[in-house]
């Protein structure tokens, strides 16, 4: 049996046999909250007051601030998408295509469910507030469609030069025709 002990690696011994623990220095304080045991039943007997409900108009004021917040959203991420539009290129790859169907889709459903964002922060007494609120939301949302477009101006699908309506153009009649001798 001490044959197996002895062939056993310093690394086992010390796992089956923890070092002490080491005695708790008297010149060092506890952080605070982390007391002695009696200093926790301390803490629970003395309750603390309960919180007060916040009143209608905190309630509004807190309503509304929640709302702006749901209102920038838009702009907030409207940077990185900027940075992922003009990095995936102007060719037509899997990934800018995929680019702008987001670009579209996202802005797009953000202006249908317009009033379903607001309408939990809505009340009788903040629904002025809540107005310009979705009309700042609005207005994000269509500077967020207005970076697709640009991308899809960029990779060229926007008909914008007088070379993409030939199609529509009635040819002209020449005056005159010249033939050349031979």
């Amino acid at each position: 049996m001490s044959a197996a002990k002895a062939n056993v690696p310093y690394w086992v011994s010390d796992l089956e046999s923890p070092p002490t623990a080491k005695s708790k220095v008297t010149g060092i304080q506890d952080p605070p909250g982390f007391g002695a045991p009696g200093s926790s039943k301390k803490q629970k007997d003395s309750k603390a007051a309960p919180r007060k409900p916040p009143t209608p108009e905190e309630m509004d004021t807190l309503k509304l601030k929640k709302a702006w917040e749901v209102a920038l959203a838009p702009v907030k991420g409207l940077p990185m998408t900027a940075i992922m539009m003009y990095m995936s290129g102007n060719s037509l790859q899997i990934f800018s295509i995929m680019m702008v169907f987001m670009a579209f889709k996202n802005p797009f459903m953000g202006l249908v469910n317009t009033n379903q964002a607001f309408e939990k922060y809505q009340t009788a007494h903040n629904s002025g507030a809540i107005f310009q609120v979705k009309a700042v939301y609005v207005l994000c949302q269509l500077v967020a469609l207005a970076v697709g477009v640009w991308k899809v101006n960029n990779m060229g699908l926007l008909p914008t030069t007088r070379s993409d309506w030939l199609m529509w153009e009635s040819q002209r009649v020449p005056l005159e025709r010249a033939i050349p001798a031979l």
